[in-house]
């Protein structure tokens, strides 16, 4: 059997970083050493004296655009966008065309992933006002959860129906993921702003029509209905101080039945910037105020925030770069996700501990996920390396999107993906991906 040995780490695992190293047998973590201990011999061997070792991101929340969406992106460009950026896991999201509503639907594009993607990967199914016979189906072993959209978003997949909304929070047997904005307040919203500036209404008032009214009323609509039924619930992408309210820090994670998630971009990014980048931080729900950015920042320190994420989801230049009706919402980000959060761990916002446990502990504990998100032997060894002093400028050109822009274009990072393993295998290594190595379906621990 195949071993690596990666020796003189700093390894950042489960609230600690200590210099050790380990050895990898074939997928599997088979040994961890402290410094000082006597190592083995082993096929290859990687002198890691000065980076960081940490366990692979996972991503609870992309969309990668495949099927009926490749002009924007597709599973093996942003899976390898993922994996340059630390990424070994990802869960992506039933918005596609079709949309991923159906067994069969979902099973096709497992199939895809199994061809093309080298990152580990789970699909959410999506629920609808009238599938929930079909959702009744899935095996809970192997599909993440189900995606509610409780605001529109790209796809139109809104579940508006109140009997529809109770049946799926009683019924559905895994964890249930929600995008929460209210679509009426929004609309009333937008109807104001339009008749106010019309076509040149401004990027910067996209946080007043997706106001904190509209995203805590459908939040705690969510929490109130999971609450009636026991249901499992995950609220993505947080963006408002007014919603941290909802959750509750005195639990351990694997006992929360209710969890929060928030985006890199809801922590780094603010209501400032729109005027300097505007479409290109156009997300639903909106980048809001300094002050929402801070509270969702104490809020992942505190624990009442459980997951940080990136809500990958690109469109062209060419369809970001309209006016503000027709611009769609969302942006690229899993490339340098996890450089930008130990950027802000850097400033001292975080510290690098928070940043594994909230990428990389806190998905596999949330999710249940089977020996992956931590570094412990008998575990997958899905691995990123990280140079603390690699110092790079993100640009438009030196992203691996379909899309070839970033929201961080032009923005200066202290840190580098060195390399990263998945299942063992080291799929990226200083700029190089090996395109022969394929991901394995995420199972769940039920």
């Amino acid at each position: 059997m195949k071993t690596t040995l990666i020796k003189n780490a700093s390894i950042i695992n489960e609230g600690t970083a200590y210099t050790g190293s380990l050895l990898i047998k074939e997928e599997i973590i088979e040994r961890i050493f402290r410094e000082g201990e006597e190592l083995p011999a082993a096929d290859r061997i990687i002198d890691a004296k000065g980076y960081y070792l940490m366990p692979g991101v996972i991503d609870d929340q992309v969309h990668f655009r495949e099927p009926g969406l490749t002009h924007k992106g597709d599973i093996y460009t942003e899976s390898r966008a993922a994996i340059a950026g630390g990424v070994t896991s990802f869960m992506e999201m039933p918005n596609t065309n079709p949309q991923s509503v159906t067994i069969s639907a979902l099973e096709e594009k497992y199939a895809i992933a199994a061809s093309k993607s080298p990152a580990n990967y789970s699909f959410y199914m999506g629920a609808t006002n009238d599938n929930l016979e079909e959702i009744l189906k899935i095996d809970p072993r192997n599909v993440c959860g189900v995606k509610v959209f409780m605001g529109s978003s790209t796809g139109n997949m809104l579940v508006d129906k109140p009997q529809a909304l109770n049946n799926l929070f009683r019924e559905v047997p895994v964890l249930i993921a929600t995008h929460c904005e209210d679509e009426a307040t929004i609309k009333h919203n937008l109807e104001l702003y339009k008749q106010k500036y019309g076509e040149h209404t401004p990027f910067s008032v996209h946080p007043e029509i997706r106001n904190d009214e509209a995203c805590y009323k459908s939040s705690s609509m969510a929490v109130e209905l999971a609450t009636k039924h026991g249901s499992r619930l995950h609220i993505l992408h947080l963006s408002t101080a007014k919603e941290l309210s909802l959750f509750d820090n005195t639990l351990p994670l694997s006992e929360k039945r209710i969890t929060g998630e928030v985006c890199v971009h809801h922590l780094w990014f603010d209501a400032d910037d729109y005027d300097r980048l505007g479409s290109r931080i156009k997300w639903n729900p909106a980048v809001k105020y300094r002050e929402d950015r801070d509270a969702l920042r104490n809020g992942l320190i505190n624990n009442f925030l459980d997951v940080v994420a990136t809500d990958h989801a690109p469109h062209t230049l060419e369809e970001k770069n309209q006016d503000y009706f027709k611009s769609p919402s969302g942006g690229p980000l899993v490339q340098h996700a996890l450089t930008a959060m130990l950027e802000m761990a850097h400033q001292g916002v975080f510290t690098k501990e928070l940043v594994v446990e909230k990428m990389c502990h806190a998905p596999a504990t949330l999710f249940r996920i089977e020996k992956r998100g931590f570094i412990r032997e008998g575990y997958y060894a899905d691995l990123v390396m990280v140079n603390p002093n690699g110092n790079q400028t993100v640009t438009d050109e030196s992203v691996l999107y379909k899309c070839k822009w970033t929201p961080f274009n032009g923005t200066k990072l202290k840190h580098t993906i060195s390399r990263t393993w998945v299942n063992g295998a080291l799929v990226y290594e200083e700029g190089t991906i090996n395109d022969s190595i394929k991901g394995k379906r995420l199972l769940f621990n039920v």
